[in-house]
């Protein structure tokens, strides 16, 4: 009996031990199964090689002769230019590697010596020379004419050397050194207006071709850049009869990105599946005020209208929110914007205070001073050309808000040609302007001689000289921060709002875009798209 009773126990004690250790094994499965499901899940998606882009209004891939701003942007990736505009507007070396400036109106320019054409041939100046000549050439019509009206001539010292001279001065000629060259033995016995040859760069990629509905780049194997390994191996242009028809193909997701200055772009591709770039582009207006003027010679009454005017509400009331405010002409992104400069903003007790302080007196609903036996009054008039419907709106809206603070402003809307001899004569005491601006850092036209305004200070001019020769960039960050302090002091003009345009993009396109109005395409070679 005891020997049987010893035999249950022990019989017992296992299958207690293996029923433990059973469960011990569950409880660790389980937790390594609840440890798995909590772990994402990582998809594994296809990286895709090819970009498909749209265009329409179709005319030529030759980049000197294309009038199709989309074809401009495109041919930056396969045509290069001496210099290049990066994305914060400063420039950087592209074919040249060197460009001295060896008297008042003459340049060297050397060029790179590892760069190809894409049929082999080695980049030379007569490529250069070439390219220019044809620009210049009478009858030419190109984007790019207004870059070299200045040269006066060229000389081909050297194979890898050209020397430029111009026929006066001209601060930052080097930016305007941007125009795509074009290889010279390329046209050799071609009709250069009229050839169907596909035209060869030097750039990253290169085109393959050229058909009735699409043109195809492919990259270039031999590209000097050896730094950067693009992602995207070909680009897909796809030609369209309309821009309805591009609006089309990128909601349907048969092209990946669309350039645009349609603020209403969204009526045609809806709210959702996209991504957006927006950047300030280059249509800039402001009010150039007559600083010769008795009255508006006064700086206390050029900061009372500056903050008498609400910015805000003319984009929002004018240009239904679709434009930006902007502060000074280089606040679109250029690297020699000093962002923590305060500036004059919208302030209409402060407008009272600062005229105030200087003696005027608000008297039949205007502010008035009497100087020297003579009442001086705060009635201005406000020059704008008629055709242009929304500076008139603009300026209209300026003469109820500045009458909110006692600045009585006649608008005057005038011709065409009576606007241009005011603008000539600068006989105004208020005018709106604008301009398309330059990637240029160029300040000359708000503070140089003969300027809009009338204006002079002889700290500004020799600031402006400074930054014409200096070439430390901290010394020329320093200099315009300083003309921008003289601008928020002096206030001799006022500027008012600039355009926005748009890069919608496939949310399957992936990579670092930083548009701007030079270049829709920097860092492409980090683009990708993914299904």
């Amino acid at each position: 009996m005891k020997v049987n009773f010893f035999k249950y126990v022990f019989i017992i004690v296992v299958i207690v031990l293996i029923g433990f250790g059973i469960y011990i094994i569950y409880n660790q499965n389980k937790e390594k199964e609840i440890e798995d499901s909590q772990e994402p899940q990582v998809e594994q998606q296809q990286i895709i090689t090819n970009l498909r882009l749209g265009i329409h209004q179709y005319d030529t891939m030759n980049p000197i002769l294309s009038q199709n701003k989309n074809i401009q942007f495109i041919d930056k990736l396969v045509f290069e230019p001496l210099m290049n505009i990066n994305s914060d507007y400063s420039l950087s070396n592209c074919l040249a590697k060197e460009c001295s400036k060896t008297g008042d109106t003459s340049y060297v320019i050397k060029l790179k010596d590892d760069v190809v054409w894409q049929d082999g041939n080695p980049l030379v100046a007569q490529d250069v020379k070439f390219t220019i000549d044809k620009l210049k050439e009478e009858g030419v019509e190109s984007i790019y004419k207004d870059n070299v009206a200045n040269i006066s001539g060229l000389e081909v010292i050297d194979d890898k050397t050209i020397k430029i001279n111009l026929f006066s001065s001209q601060p930052f000629f080097e930016y305007n050194l941007i125009f795509p060259i074009l290889s010279s033995k390329d046209y050799e016995n071609q009709d250069f207006f009229n050839s169907t040859k596909i035209p060869i760069g030097t750039g990253m990629y290169k085109i393959d071709k050229i058909e009735g509905t699409f043109v195809s780049l492919v990259k270039n194997t031999q590209w000097w850049d050896k730094t950067k390994n693009a992602k995207i191996d070909t680009i897909t242009v796809n030609i369209y009869t309309s821009m309805g028809e591009v609006y089309n193909a990128f909601k349907i997701g048969n092209i990946d990105l669309i350039p645009t200055s349609n603020v209403n772009f969204k009526e045609y591709i809806g709210t959702i599946g996209f991504n957006v770039q927006e950047y300030r582009a280059r249509e800039y207006d402001f009010i150039a005020i007559n600083t010769q003027d008795n009255v508006l010679s006064k700086k206390e009454v050029r900061k009372a209208i500056t903050c008498g005017i609400d910015k805000s509400n003319i984009v929002s009331t004018v240009f239904d929110n679709n434009y930006y405010t902007c502060e000074y002409p280089l606040d679109y992104g250029n690297y020699l914007y000093n962002n923590d400069v305060s500036y004059n903003t919208y302030n209409p007790e402060y407008s009272q205070q600062v005229l105030e302080e200087n003696g005027w007196t608000f008297k039949s609903r205007q502010w008035q001073k009497v100087e020297n036996y003579r009442t001086l009054r705060t009635t201005f008039d406000l020059i704008v050309n008629s055709s242009n419907v929304r500076r008139v709106a603009v300026a209209e809206t300026i003469k109820n808000q500045l009458a909110n603070i006692g600045i009585i402003i006649n608008v005057k809307k005038v011709s065409d040609s009576q606007y241009r001899y005011y603008l000539e004569n600068k006989n105004y005491d208020m005018i709106i302007a604008g301009v398309d601006i330059s990637a240029a850092p160029n300040l000359t036209r708000y503070f140089g001689e003969n300027n809009l305004a009338n204006y002079h200070n002889d700290r500004a001019i020799q600031l402006l000289n400074d930054t014409y020769t200096a070439k430390d960039e901290k010394i020329l960050k320093e200099k315009y921060t300083e003309l921008q302090q003289i601008y928020m002091e002096d206030v001799p003009f006022i500027s008012l709002y600039r355009n926005r345009e748009y890069v919608v993009y496939n949310t399957n396109l992936l990579g670092d875009q930083k548009p701007n109005w030079y270049n829709v395409f920097y860092n492409i070679e980090n683009w990708y798209r993914q299904n």
